[in-house]
């Protein structure tokens, strides 16, 4: 059976781990990788919309010279005639030698990896998991901070449906003296059940506030996130809710210096472009580790090793 990568906790902390180094070894030779995947396929299909994670897996093959197939929307595929999403992913997975897969409902990469005879990466699923971008914050983190332990996080604004928080939060639950604060409108607070297992269980402490300035300035890493108009059900809530944190160079005054300021993107005006002058702004950079990651990641699931 291949190896499946359908949530963050699929991957023991050493394989992380091993992940992040193979991840900072290609970003400082990667002509040395160049070739590494000559002759394999990767198929991108993408169910629900993407701009960064679809063209970051798609940089990360031809990368290491793959090449790369599939579809952007599900109207482009036969799912649009009514075909199911089993088959389609049985139909690819004769053409392709690993899968990355976006779609809009919850579990549907677990349900598809029953039809597959080749690795399927889960590039998001709904409001549940996204393992990839997870692995991209834990490498932005690991080279802004130098470690995954010992800080103090804070994930701001959409809690509730953010599939990125959710992974973010299980994936980090795994290190050692980490301070989780929990910042967001009351409707979007961190569901109950990632809570449990993520936090209470393991009893690592954490902080519920809906007040963002109060607790910037302890900030090591703050994690902004944007309300998804596409997780709601109500356009009245959604438009309610929308602009609840905007981070501005004038809340920053008071944070540390030494500050981390991530966001998985896309953002709408969560953070203001006037931040993105300044040096504590690292999601640019996490775009670009995305790509390395990916690379780290396919590499591991076709069991290339350079």
């Amino acid at each position: 059976m291949p190896r499946n990568i359908i949530d963050i906790v699929d991957l023991t902390v050493d394989e992380i781990n091993e992940l992040i180094a193979t991840a900072e070894d290609i970003i400082a030779d990667p002509v040395k990788y160049q070739n590494a995947c000559a002759h394999k396929q990767l198929a991108t299909l993408f169910f629900e919309p993407s701009t960064r994670t679809r063209l970051s897996f798609e940089s990360a093959m031809l990368s290491l010279g793959g090449s790369v197939l599939g579809f952007s929307e599900a109207n482009s595929s036969s799912t649009a005639k009514g075909e199911t999403v089993g088959d389609t992913i049985h139909t690819v997975s004769c053409y392709a030698d690993i899968i990355a897969m976006r779609h809009p409902k919850e579990g549907a990469p677990y349900a598809a990896a029953q039809f597959s005879e080749v690795p399927i990466i889960n590039a998001g699923d709904g409001g549940h998991n996204h393992p990839t971008q997870t692995l991209t914050d834990l490498l932005t983190i690991h080279r802004e901070k130098g470690r995954l332990d010992n800080f103090t996080i804070g994930f701001c604004g959409d809690l509730k449906f953010g599939r990125t928080v959710h992974s973010l939060v299980n994936a980090l639950s795994r290190y050692g003296n980490i301070n989780f604060v929990l910042i967001s409108p009351l409707e979007l607070k961190l569901p109950r059940y990632v809570k449990e297992e993520a936090l209470k269980k393991k009893g690592i402490p954490y902080t519920q506030t809906t007040d963002l300035e109060s607790v910037i300035p302890q900030l090591d890493i703050l994690y902004m996130t944007r309300v998804q108009k596409e997780r709601f059900f109500n356009e009245e809530d959604y438009l309610r809710l929308k602009d609840s944190y905007i981070l501005t160079p004038e809340k920053l005054t008071n944070a540390k210096e030494s500050l981390s300021i991530l966001h998985p993107l896309p953002r709408v005006n969560e953070i203001s472009v006037a931040v993105d002058r300044d040096p504590r702004a690292a999601y640019w950079k996490q775009v670009k580790n995305g790509k390395f990651i990916r690379m780290a990641l396919i590499m591991k699931l076709l069991g290339i090793q350079v």
